[in-house]
């Protein structure tokens, strides 16, 4: 029997311990380490199946003036070559707004961009074909950089501003006792997932097609290849099983290789697929955005901000892509968990001639947050006071303020009791002076220490993404078969989801199945992304499990007589219970189906309370805030800029967890991920605009060794207040910048040199070449009596 945990859900039915908020293996866990799971490459493949690769671009700008494929044609093992004037449909695929041609349109964006599509015998045929097109281009000169585009005026969208009127902002700095400014250039990041883009397109009846894509957003894949192929929706099925990771660039990047497969298989009517070798996903995926940032804040004696400026100036490649959504979320993140006072923040929007950039784990929260950390790093190293102080001295609450620049409340504020409870268990001040004093002995190896929060809002911006579908089938041996909208890339998504159900219902997990996710079971779905899988995927099976529930409960009451009694019935431990009677489940799914009723239900969720004007930058975009805090200490080498992350401790908010090692393991490999955006993978273009971190040996991701050697991770273990599935919050994204207490642990370091009375320039990622100049220029300083 299981123990149950008696306080009530906002359905009103109790959940079990032993189903939810309880530690359960990945679902394809054991599949996974056996080399067993399917992945869009391990389908088996129809007889007949053909092959694509793509032509690429070799330069970041210009007209096409020829393309000469007779060459491709002639190629060993070739059966067809496409270019966008072989596109019957829409020729743009861009998700939001027009841009991202299927192939190139006349003219050339980035380095490396596709001009054709090659379809030959094998994989290795087809690649080798694409080699030999020749593409006259005649050149222009590439805009790559932020000071480019804004001399330019070259942007994808226009700017974005929210905060009070700049005259008032204005007074506040006049008024002002202190003030600093500092700019901060964040590098980008490479999605680098383990599975690669990846489409395999089937033809059927007539024009049907049915599609297997490594994606996050099935129907948009659904929507574009009906597009392109000139057909209704509902001739297009969408089939995602898993990915092998995702991170937002399986999001909206995923759909042109789904396309290209799709536009080859009609015209030839055989199964296409297409697979990027690495190399190539590199060069034609967009990554992380790079941003390039400004701040000018106004405080008072303690540190206390009075007035902040910023400007944010997403670099997006050459199409607006998700551009704008991102650099929106950068901006209302720009405060972190801190109440900036007067505040002006605007957002510009940089076209520059690279792939262009998307969604990837934070969509631009990251970049706007670690702002928030500067300018309070700026603040503490001015005043001469500790950066932890000034941090807790301006957090949201009733001495600060608790509305953001863009109007939401900030309520059920968690963190000045996280940081506290940190600050406490990590001995924050003890570590302190234990630093201090290391430092003080050791004239190369420097410590640093940092303790920094996360608030992080949780729903897509986009008002009409927070909402999900979901089937349930009940069969008549009382298993279940689940099916939903969001995708599983690894993060445990499905396996929250068949908790949820087998909750719903009182059984154990083995008697859920949750299947993939399909077009044709659940329509117009939500991409999984913005940490909102869980949330709104997870209540639509809810809802249509109840809506099963209560048919059941119904036909039972009924049977014995008792209908007036319905609302007693319970589903517990494999039995439906009414009082002293009881029933096992698939005996009343039997009695049920016997007695004509439905055991098949969708069900639907929307996110509630959001509302938000983007016209005036106000309102409350958020259902509510996930929390964080980390405490980082590193040591760096003077002489060689190296570093090593010694120690990190975490507490972060998840709400009730669903299911804590899956969460614990969304924490660490977040964190992890975090740190290698903040440290070692550094994105690197050449003067002509081709990507030259190419590679594994030219672009570094974390590794095993980068682990911090000490690494403790707790949950925070306070009930969600708003009512999201059984009070749980979403963990994909926002523990990511937890890792930025990293490189402000770094700067700490840099700065003992000038005994922190300096704030060194670090911009990200931190490598050891940077670190180095930034100590270089500390020392310069600090010997010359001047700031940085």
């Amino acid at each position: 029997m299981r123990k149950l945990i008696d306080t009530p859900t906002p359905t009103g039915e109790r959940e079990k311990q032993g189903v939810v908020h309880v530690s359960k293996k990945h679902e394809s866990a054991e599949r996974q380490v056996q080399g067993t799971a399917n992945y869009v490459d391990d389908v088996i493949e129809p007889q007949g199946t053909l092959y694509a690769a793509v032509g690429l671009s070799k330069c970041a700008k210009g007209t096409i003036a020829h393309v000469d494929l007779s060459a491709v044609r002639a190629s060993e093992g070739v059966v067809d070559v496409v270019t966008i004037d072989d596109v019957p449909g829409h020729k743009d695929i861009g998700p939001v707004f027009e841009g991202d041609p299927l192939l190139a349109n006349g003219e050339v964006k980035f380095f490396g961009q596709p001009v054709f599509a090659v379809l030959a015998t094998s994989v290795t045929l087809a690649r080798q074909a694409a080699l030999k097109g020749h593409i006259e281009v005649v050149e222009a000169p590439p805009v790559l950089y932020a000071d480019e585009a804004h001399a330019q005026q070259t942007f994808v969208r226009p700017l974005h501003r929210f905060g009070q009127q700049s005259t008032r902002v204005d007074d506040t700095f006049d008024n002002a006792q202190h003030k600093a400014s500092g700019t901060l250039s964040i590098g980008g990041q490479e999605h680098m997932y383990l599975e690669g883009q990846v489409s395999l397109a089937i033809p059927d009846e007539e024009d049907r097609m049915k599609i297997y894509t490594s994606s996050q957003h099935p129907s948009e894949v659904q929507k574009l290849v009906a597009e392109v192929l000139d057909i209704k929706l509902h001739r297009v099925m969408v089939d995602m099983r898993r990915m092998g990771g995702g991170f937002g660039g399986k999001e909206t990047q995923a759909a042109q290789w789904a396309c290209i497969a799709a536009l080859l298989a009609s015209r030839n009517r055989c199964a296409v697929k297409l697979r990027l070798p690495r190399f190539t996903d590199i060069h034609v995926t967009g990554k992380r955005h790079p941003f390039d940032n400004a701040f000018d804040v106004a405080f008072d004696s303690t540190g206390k901000i009075e007035a902040t400026r910023m400007i944010i100036n997403g670099i997006c490649g050459h199409s607006p892509d998700l551009s704008d959504a991102i650099v929106d979320r950068a901006m209302f993140h720009a405060d972190n968990g801190y109440f900036l006072g007067d505040s002006d923040i605007v957002g510009h929007r940089l076209q520059t001639n690279m792939v262009s950039h998307t969604a990837y784990r934070g969509f631009g929260g990251p970049q706007g947050m670690i702002m928030a950390e500067a300018l309070i790093d700026k603040i503490a190293r001015t005043i001469g006071s500790d950066p932890l102080s000034v941090r807790k001295r301006n957090l949201y609450g009733p001495t600060t303020g608790t509305t953001t620049p863009y109007g939401m409340e900030v309520e059920h504020n968690l963190l000045p009791e996280m940081i506290n409870e940190l600050e406490q268990s990590a001995q924050y001040w003890q570590r302190r002076e234990a630093v201090s004093a290391f430092n003080r002995e050791s004239p190369v190896i420097k410590k640093g220490l940092a303790l920094t929060p996360v608030k992080f809002g949780i729903s897509f911006t986009a008002k009409h993404l927070n909402q999900a579908g979901a089937l349930v089938h009940i069969y008549t041996d009382g298993s279940i078969q689940v099916n939903h909208g969001g995708t599983e890339m690894g993060q445990g998504l499905h396996t929250k989801i068949g908790q949820i159900a087998a909750n719903e219902f009182g059984l154990d997990l083995d008697m859920i199945e949750v299947t993939a996710t399909r077009t044709d079971k659940v329509p117009n779905t939500s991409p999984t992304a913005a940490s909102s899988g869980t949330d709104i995927n997870g209540k639509a099976v809810q809802n249509a499990c109840i809506t099963l529930k209560t048919r059941l409960a119904k036909r039972y009451a009924e049977s014995l007589g008792l209908g007036e009694r319905v609302d007693e019935v319970v589903f517990t431990d494999q039995h439906v219970v009414l009082g002293k009677h009881s029933i096992t489940f698939p005996e009343l799914v039997q009695q049920a189906y016997f007695a004509r009723v439905s055991l098949s239900s969708t069900g639907f969720y929307k996110t509630p309370k959001l509302q938000y004007n983007r016209d005036t930058g106000e309102g409350r975009p958020f259902f509510y805030f996930a929390y964080g805090v980390s405490m980082s200490e590193v040591s760096i080498d003077t002489l060689t800029g190296e570093y090593t992350v010694d120690e990190v401790n975490v507490i972060h908010d998840v709400g009730s967890s669903l299911n804590p090692a899956i969460d614990i393991g969304q924490i660490e490999g977040a964190f992890i991920q975090g740190m290698g955006w903040l440290t070692t993978e550094d994105l690197k273009w050449n003067e002509n605009g081709k990507l030259i971190s190419e590679n594994m040996a030219t672009y570094k991701i974390p590794a095993i060794g980068d682990t911090p050697k000490v690494f403790n991770v707790k949950l925070f273990g306070r009930k969600n207040a708003e009512d999201s599935i059984y009070h749980s919050k979403a963990v994909g994204e926002p523990p990511f910048m937890l890792a930025i207490s990293v490189w402000c642990a770094i700067k700490d370091a840099i700065s003992s040199l000038s005994g922190y009375t300096l704030d060194p320039q670090l911009d990200t990622p931190a490598t050891p070449e940077r670190v180095l100049n930034a100590i270089a220029a500390i020392q310069n300083c600090a010997s010359e009596g001047s700031s940085i």
